[in-house]
């Protein structure tokens, strides 16, 4: 096959590959427990899914505009004001398949070839090769553990150049679960008023699962609203990553580009699904904290576990589903021949032998680092970190 340079130069997601290993040890008849996957255990909630099915009654089946239904554009514009203090006008909202689709959408419109895009890590897996994809440069500004996995205003500047066009971050982040504070994002918005070249993408997918800290849109300080592209979506916070509905709120010039390059791509997003979003953006946030008070429950047992396992530094996650230890004294370990020579081997050595399903930090941009999800059963967590236990337990130097 004379498949494109693209393609082929193109790396497979790590989370969606160890999925896939996961899958075909289960399909042997070995019990592996998943906590490799970024996908909320939950169920979408009642009242969302009978706002679709009314959808599907009223013949919600046809072609929607490409940017979305305006009646949805108008709840996410009522949506960022009321839990943000964003103000996006309906025009200035583009409704995608995913906010995945959002942010390779707005890579898409922004990056020229031979552009720098400043990537802070441990960072979201797909983030460099979507801009790879625009032909970008990806630049990476990292922070260990010892920081909360949260690179600094002053990290961040000294990585600025003439050729950076674009600065991309989670908050809640995935992998490492940090949450950037109201300080912090402050510092930030200072440096970028002294670079206007700079546009930045506030990736805010995990919202609405965050415990110890208060959500800050970057977006929301003074100057930040035509500089930052904020995305959001339903996946996590609503337990609707199969729905595909994710959004910007962009300057207007950033958003109708989007709404010409989605045209060519995808056109508009699921009509069902679409409705469904708005029965699920129109109620109150508290109708969904019961999925963000599990987790809190499901972090605290972890970071206990955890905390017992030779080998592991952990941070204190404040959102998000996910802890991400850094594991670098458990490299070089033996069990039989087998060398743990880096993370992936170590990733590898606990599927095989514990039958938990992690992910390398290598796909995180951390290489000294796993990712463990904990959106899981109480029952399956305990269980897959006693495994894990075990499994260090039988590392020799």
């Amino acid at each position: 096959m004379n498949l494109s340079e693209r393609i082929t130069n193109l790396h497979e997601s790590q989370t969606l590959a160890m999925a896939r290993k996961s899958r075909e040890l289960k399909a042997q008849g070995i019990q592996v427990i998943n906590l490799s996957l970024g996908e909320p255990d939950f169920n979408t909630p009642d009242f969302i899914k009978e706002a679709a099915k009314r959808a599907i009654d009223e013949n919600y089946s046809h072609y929607s505009p490409v940017s979305g239904y305006a009646d949805l554009r108008e709840v996410i514009s009522k949506k960022f004001a009321r839990d943000n203090g964003l103000t996006y006008s309906p025009d200035e909202i583009v409704v995608s398949t995913g906010a995945k689709q959002s942010l390779i959408n707005v890579v898409m419109c922004l990056v020229n070839p031979g552009d720098e895009v400043i990537i802070l890590a441990p960072y979201w897996v797909s983030y460099t090769a979507m801009v790879q994809l625009a032909g970008g440069i990806p630049v990476f500004v990292s922070a260990g553990v010892e920081q909360d996995y949260k690179p600094t205003a002053e990290q961040i500047e000294r990585a600025i150049t003439p050729r950076t066009k674009l600065l991309l971050f989670s908050t809640p982040c995935n992998p490492t679960g940090s949450v950037f504070t109201y300080d912090e994002l402050s510092a930030l918005a200072d440096v970028l008023r002294l670079h206007p070249h700079v546009f930045a993408i506030s990736d805010e997918i995990y919202e609405h699962i965050i415990f110890d800290e208060k959500h800050i849109s970057l977006a929301s300080f003074e100057g930040m609203r035509d500089r930052v592209i904020t995305v959001n979506g339903l996946s996590k916070g609503f337990a609707m990553t199969g729905w595909r509905i994710g959004f910007i709120g962009a300057p207007r010039e950033i958003a109708q580009a989007c709404d010409k390059y989605q045209g060519q791509y995808t056109s508009g997003t699921c009509t069902i699904s679409q409705r469904a979003a708005i029965a699920a953006l129109e109620a109150d946030p508290s109708e969904i904290s019961y999925m963000k008070d599990a987790f809190l429950r499901r972090r605290d047992i972890v970071l206990d576990l955890l905390g017992k396992i030779p080998g592991f530094k952990v941070n204190v996650p404040k959102g998000a589903f996910y802890v991400f230890p850094d594991v670098s004294e458990l490299l070089g370990k033996r069990f039989g021949d087998l060398v743990i020579r880096n993370t992936e081997d170590l990733c590898m050595y606990f599927l095989n032998q514990a039958h938990v399903s992690l992910v390398t930090g290598d796909a995180f941009g951390a290489e000294k680092c796993i990712r463990i999800s904990y959106a899981a059963s109480e029952t399956d967590l305990i269980e897959a970190i006693a495994r894990i236990h075990q499994a260090v337990n039988n590392l020799t130097d």
